[in-house]
């Protein structure tokens, strides 16, 4: 296999490419020349479009971009697409079930994971759980009821048989194996995860318990998820840090998306809320 590798500047620059090596892969590397001030500079997850320009102008199989400490791994196919986090839980979650190794046939998500991704476990029978943002309470549902397979749509991925936290290389070494083992390419077997428009607003507000319970505001969203008819989602979140209430959609269309979300947006400002 040709694998590309993003090493962020960060804490696989040595260990990455010598692993993927030792596995049998030609590799390809960038974002390995760390000076102790470019760690994520420009480099790395959160800069995909680097790593999907040596997949393609090298024509690697695959490639994979970490952060600087490496707890997360975002991949890149072999056509330029970007498999996140939420088309790993897919993928991955598949092949265990598959070989009837999914404990108790679900997989942990996020709040914030893509409607896409629940539409594709329903037409094959995975259940989810969702957690708030942030991979302790993935981790936290997981232990708490045996699952062994959990997530952030960022790439976090928890695999709890092997660790509690999210481990980049853990989650590039375990996708090759679903690749290997099924012999697919990766575009191949994120096809079926049809990955939905979002759309997220901030809206700046006096007190951010009362517009998550004000009445109109939630006959709003639910109003807006009507308009959606079962083919989207809402969601309506507080800011653990700003005072921002976060009024996100997804839907078939960015359009239908930007209805939703300016339909509670509205409210919220008709009810003299926000700032």
């Amino acid at each position: 296999m040709r694998v590309g590798l993003d090493c962020a500047n960060g804490s696989t620059w040595m260990m990455a490419k010598n692993i993927f090596e030792t596995l049998g892969a030609e590799v390809t590397v960038t974002g390995n020349t760390p000076n102790g001030l470019n760690i994520n500079d420009g480099v790395g997850s959160t800069h995909i479009e680097n790593l999907r320009k040596l997949v393609l102008d090298n024509r690697l199989d695959i490639g994979f971009a970490f952060d600087g400490d490496a707890d997360r791994c975002i991949a890149v196919d072999e056509e330029g697409r970007i498999i996140d986090g939420d088309l790993i839980l897919y993928i991955y979650g598949k092949y265990m079930k598959d070989r009837d190794k999914l404990a108790n046939n679900t997989v942990v998500t996020t709040v914030m994971s893509n409607f896409g991704l629940y539409k594709a476990f329903d037409r094959i029978g995975i259940n989810y759980e969702k957690t708030d943002v942030g991979d302790k309470y993935v981790y936290e549902c997981m232990r708490r009821n045996g699952h062994l397979l959990g997530g952030e749509q960022s790439g976090h991925i928890i695999f709890s048989k092997y660790a509690a936290t999210g481990d980049g290389l853990l989650t590039a070494i375990k996708l090759m194996q679903a690749m290997l083992a099924q012999k697919q390419p990766l575009s191949v077997l994120a096809a079926p995860v049809k990955i939905y428009p979002q759309l997220l607003k901030n809206i700046r507000v006096g007190d951010k318990n009362a517009v998550l319970a004000n009445e109109a505001v939630l006959e709003a969203a639910k109003e807006a998820e009507e308009m959606l008819a079962g083919n989207g989602r809402i969601l309506l979140r507080k800011s653990g840090t700003e005072p921002v209430v976060r009024v996100m959609a997804e839907a078939p269309s960015d359009e239908e998306c930007r209805k939703a979300v300016d339909h509670i947006i509205t409210a919220i400002k008709q009810e003299g809320l926000a700032l």
